[in-house]
């Protein structure tokens, strides 16, 4: 049976970042567990697929530098034209280039390039918090398999009202079609033990947020919902509402199927 838990403290963006940051000064390897057998940041990759976003990429790179004292290592899938690639490699970020051929394929080429224990997936648009990483990965070493970030419990009122509303949908329809209850299934914001992204075949491209939470919920992976802030995006967004919103319910039912008939 699955594990799903809810973390119901204050939101993560009003952790203790200080706290956090303290503990990504116990020493460790890119590899292993810390000194105390929890991991830290430097065994963490934050990874992000990225397509033309010039106007928010460096000051979320700046964020996670400052968030985790410059341990955690970034890794970029660009298929951009402008210059998302070039001012990420001045922040230091590992860029991967390739043809642009959507959200999922991007994203899930950067989760399988990281080398690091735990794998954190965000946007580059500057719309999650990175202050939320402390916590993420505290409860990575509590024992959690994945973190997710959810957005909607906390409102997310700086999302457009159409979008908000379908996501809520699609939290309804995947947990109708998994019997346990989710909150956001298509939340960029999430930790994983690499060994879970590792070990599952990922197959959608556009739904890929959501079949990198459906999957390991309904294989029995221990994973917790942490509820986040959520700001106005830099940038224009690329996602067609519409054909975007059809394409994701697609790949809920079809990734929910696929898992029962496993």
């Amino acid at each position: 049976m699955s594990q799903l838990q809810r973390d119901e403290g204050a939101n993560a963006g009003e952790n203790d970042t200080e706290n956090g940051t303290e503990r990504a000064t116990v020493g460790s390897d890119a590899a292993t567990a810390g000194t105390d057998g929890e991991f830290t940041f430097d065994d963490v990759t934050v990874v992000m697929g990225t397509y033309n976003e010039e106007a928010a990429i460096g000051a979320v790179l700046d964020d996670v530098d400052r968030v985790t004292d410059g341990r955690a290592n970034v890794v970029c899938v660009d298929g951009s034209d402008d210059r998302t690639p070039e001012i990420a490699r001045e922040h230091g970020a590992r860029v991967i280039e390739q043809e642009p051929q959507g959200y999922g394929v991007a994203v899930r080429e950067a989760v399988l390039a990281a080398d690091r224990s735990v794998v954190v997936t965000t946007d580059c648009d500057d719309t999650y918090p990175m202050e939320a990483l402390p916590q993420f990965l505290d409860l990575v070493n509590d024992g959690a398999d994945v973190v997710s970030g959810d957005r909607i419990t906390p409102g997310a009122d700086a999302m457009p009202a159409f979008n908000r509303q379908g996501n809520r949908a699609f939290a309804l329809l995947a947990s109708g079609l998994m019997g346990e209850r989710v909150h956001d299934t298509t939340t960029g914001m999430r930790a994983y033990r690499r060994e879970v992204v590792q070990e599952i075949t990922w197959t959608e491209n556009t739904g890929l947020s959501a079949e990198l939470l459906i999957r390991p919920l309904m294989r029995g992976y221990d994973l917790r919902e942490v509820p986040i802030e959520y700001d106005e995006r830099k940038g224009e967004t690329k996602l067609d509402p519409l054909a975007g919103g059809a394409a994701i319910a697609k790949s809920i039912v079809k990734v929910c199927l696929e898992e029962r008939r496993r």
